[in-house]
């Protein structure tokens, strides 16, 4: 049987790959065999590398429209094709929705939600003149099927990537297929800023039914398997990465014996 996750002389975006989760799943690919170029607003110290290939970089505020069509442009003119868009960059920092300021809710959400319509948009040109098309992959969150109390905003703008994924499916098919991934808790370099030390981290790891948060190479996986023959009638929908999602609150507050 023909390997199905090779990606031999594919090629692939990932925005915001040169750190945390967009780093692992540059590494997947690479290790896969893909050339894959990353965007971000500043170079990584270092380039992600993996099987012996390295990720090309490319300045690219996703929020501008002009760098995106640049940075699409960059891969094309690098590689002549464009057969997988990771759209990973995004985030947000604390900030309670009684007071944040009217411009920095607006900013999340042009940073999560459409930044990554306006990349799809610009790399959909490209995959529909191509004869095996492509696969745009949007990185969402549990932020989207749960509460998000303190980044109100982001969570809205990630609920509102996986529906926008349900619509361009139906628009670009049947030559590009999008999918998203709603990735749970995440352990990367900068997962001490949100859960502590060590033990903090193994505590919140604890919480989770599988044992552990997700690593960077998780959700990379799980990309592989999207953009991959394996997921060719796969389109429209939303992978929950999350090692079992969050146990019930109730569960450990009820005192009934029974």
């Amino acid at each position: 049987m023909e390997n199905t996750l090779d990606f031999s002389g594919k090629v692939v975006i990932v925005t915001g790959g040169g750190k945390g989760v967009g780093r692992g799943i540059t590494e997947r690919f690479l290790e896969a065999g893909a050339n894959v170029v990353i965007c971000g607003r500043s170079e990584p110290d270092s380039l992600p590398e993996s099987g012996g290939r390295t990720a090309l970089f490319t300045n690219c505020d996703v929020r501008d429209y002009e760098q995106i069509e640049a940075c699409v442009d960059f891969t094309v003119q690098q590689y002549g094709r464009l057969d997988v868009l990771v759209n990973n960059a995004g985030g947000a920092p604390y900030a309670e929705a009684a007071t944040v300021s009217p411009r920095f809710s607006e900013s999340i959400i042009r940073l999560n939600l459409i930044a990554p319509l306006n990349f799809s948009q610009v790399a959909n040109r490209v995959m529909q003149q191509q004869d095996e098309g492509g696969s745009i992959i949007n990185i969402a969150s549990v932020s989207t099927i749960r509460p998000s109390p303190g980044t109100a905003a982001y969570g809205a703008a990630k609920a509102g990537l996986v529906n926008l994924g349900t619509s361009l499916a139906v628009e670009w098919a049947p030559r590009v297929r999008v999918n998203a991934l709603v990735v749970g808790l995440t352990e990367t370099e900068q997962a001490h800023l949100h859960y502590g030390d060590e033990e903090g981290i193994a505590a919140v790891g604890a919480t989770i039914p599988l044992g552990r948060m997700a690593v960077p190479t998780d959700i990379g996986n799980a990309c592989l398997f999207l953009a991959s023959p394996l997921a060719s009638y796969v389109s429209g929908t939303s992978f929950a990465i999350h090692g079992g999602g969050e146990k019930p609150a109730f569960l450990d507050a009820a005192n009934s014996s029974s």
